[in-house]
């Protein structure tokens, strides 16, 4: 019997018009084994969230490049909750300043990755978070 595979929406909140980075982690991540799902550019905090449910998604990897990440997570993370999403992880990347780490890990997320962050370690962390274990998804 094979394990089912972990479900990850990728989504680029705001205005941000700059999406290689989550299109190479997209990757990393289906190649890895996991189900992907790309909401693609310009998408607001309640788009993200409705994508997260119609989904049935695991894992929510937002992609933030325009210092709007203290506005746009917390939105997020609210809306996850209000559709009964607690059990969903959420993984942002981008251009984090260190200062805003631990306030977005208190809120919920569960890991901040910053550029030149090893797709294998976004794997590693992603399957640690939603199987408890780094083995194969």
């Amino acid at each position: 019997m094979t394990e089912r595979k972990i479900r990850v929406l990728i989504a680029k909140p705001g205005l941000d018009g700059h999406d290689r980075g989550a299109k190479v982690v997209a990757r990393a991540l289906r190649d890895a084994g996991m189900e992907v799902i790309y909401t693609g550019l310009r998408q607001t905090p309640e788009m993200i969230a409705e994508a997260a449910l119609q989904e049935d998604v695991d894992v929510v990897g937002l992609s933030i490049l325009s210092g709007a990440h203290m506005a746009l997570v917390p939105r997020i993370l609210e809306l996850l909750r209000e559709n009964g999403q607690e059990h969903v992880r959420v993984f942002v990347g981008g251009i984090i300043p260190d200062e805003d780490v631990p306030r977005l890990k208190e809120m919920g997320v569960d890991a901040v990755y910053g550029p030149g962050t090893l797709t294998d370690d976004i794997v590693s962390d992603i399957r640690k978070a939603v199987l408890g274990t780094a083995g194969q998804a």
